[in-house]
């Protein structure tokens, strides 16, 4: 996860996640509010299942407030994930709050929007995003044989722990990008800065800040 898992437990008609108090919802109405979470997050869509549709389907339906209705991955021309979608049902429009404040819990990038029909899209978001693209075709032949992206990945876990996690990852056709999520850009940009200035692999690695 992103921060932390999702603790449900029913008590006297509420359901607790963390900080936040959910009544009983009313049983599904013949209109119920449809929306769609869009996560400003480039995450594969395992990943997103994980970090976010798991836990937020787990709290719709245990505190009966509705349902996940659908999904879906948006792509670039190049077949990265530019941002992923969330299908929601909710029985009543007042659960919506909730809804956004376990979605920040778990770590909801800044840019992430609440859609919805005749009004307009409603911010959200907590973590500050950053991708590395490591150049995966035009440095020295010896360094692709003698450097190891895992070992890369592992200095990054290791250098953020307690500022961020890398949550995702793509191989593109001439780059191979790490998705890293937590809260200042800065921070984690200032904590990998002598690893990308020198491991012969990061040279000529991208730093793009994504939320």
């Amino acid at each position: 996860m992103l921060w932390s898992n999702l603790q449900c437990e029913p008590a006297s008609g509420r359901h607790y996640n963390g900080g936040i108090l959910f009544e009983q919802a009313p049983a599904m109405t013949d209109s119920p509010l449809h929306l769609t979470v869009k996560l400003n997050a480039k995450l594969q869509p395992e990943h997103r299942h994980e970090l976010f549709e798991d836990p937020l389907d787990a709290l719709l339906g245990s505190a009966e407030l509705g349902e996940i209705t659908g999904g879906g991955t948006a792509l670039t021309e190049d077949g990265e994930v530019d941002y992923g979608d969330i299908e929601v049902a909710l029985n009543d429009p007042a659960s919506l709050p909730g809804v956004i404040e376990l979605l920040e819990q778990l770590g909801a990038p800044k840019g992430s929007l609440i859609q919805r029909e005749g009004a307009p899209d409603q911010p959200f978001g907590v973590t500050e995003g950053l991708a590395l693209y490591l150049n995966g075709t035009d440095l020295p032949d010896e360094v692709y044989e003698q450097c190891d992206s895992n070992y890369v990945f592992e200095q990054i876990v290791e250098r953020i722990e307690g500022h961020g996690e890398i949550c995702s990852w793509w191989q593109g056709p001439t780059e191979t990008a790490l998705y890293l999520y937590g809260a200042s850009f800065d921070t984690m940009h200032a904590r990998i800065a002598d690893l990308l200035a020198n491991y012969p692999l990061c040279q000529g690695a991208r730093v793009v800040r994504t939320a």
